[in-house]
């Protein structure tokens, strides 16, 4: 009988639709669950179903997407590639203070008014510049995703490196009792 109870608990995702339950007994004595009461007047009980706890889906990585549409000034505007040479893709940054450097290789030369923005976790960090390395400084600890793109004088996006993830390790203060109590010994 137990048996016939986790399988209706598995399978109740699939009949989401039915609004009421039943539940009667078969000549068997087994458990039957059906979403329309008997018909021959057999004696059922209504189950009520509780809510189902869902979740929303992760949200995707966002990348920004260059602006091929800004054409304000008549020049060629060069092509550009960006890529992130440091650190390597799903490098682990050992524990401590949360610092480490971030290096971008680009395929030409930076026009006067290009310069390029690092993005940490799709926002971006500090101000536009135009040198390819970047220190950073007490960044938390967790997954972070760094892209760099090249941007224009206007701030239209030129050019995107894909994205690079970084687990960042650092301190906590479990780490530090446990620490605490291994000298008391």
């Amino acid at each position: 009988m137990l048996k016939f109870f986790f399988t209706f608990l598995m399978l109740m995702p699939l009949c989401g639709a039915a609004d009421t339950i039943y539940r009667t007994t078969d000549a068997n004595g087994n458990a039957v669950f059906t979403d329309t009461p008997p018909p021959d007047g057999r004696q059922s009980e209504q189950v009520d179903i509780p809510q189902i706890n869902t979740t929303p889906a992760p949200q995707e990585l966002f990348i920004p997407t260059p602006d091929n549409t800004a054409a304000k000034d008549q020049r060629e505007a060069p092509a550009y590639s960006v890529s992130i040479s440091a650190p390597p893709n799903e490098t682990t940054i050992p524990i401590g203070p949360g610092n480490f450097s971030v290096s971008a290789i680009v395929s030409t030369e930076l026009e006067t008014s290009d310069s390029l923005q690092l993005f940490i976790n799709d926002t971006p960090h500090g101000e536009p510049q135009r040198a390819t390395t970047w220190e950073l400084t007490n960044v938390f600890r967790g997954q972070h995703d760094l892209t760099v793109a090249v941007i224009d004088g206007s701030g239209t996006i030129l050019a995107v490196s894909p994205a690079v993830r970084v687990f960042v390790l650092r301190p906590s203060i479990i780490t530090r009792n446990r620490n605490k109590n291994k000298n008391r010994k």
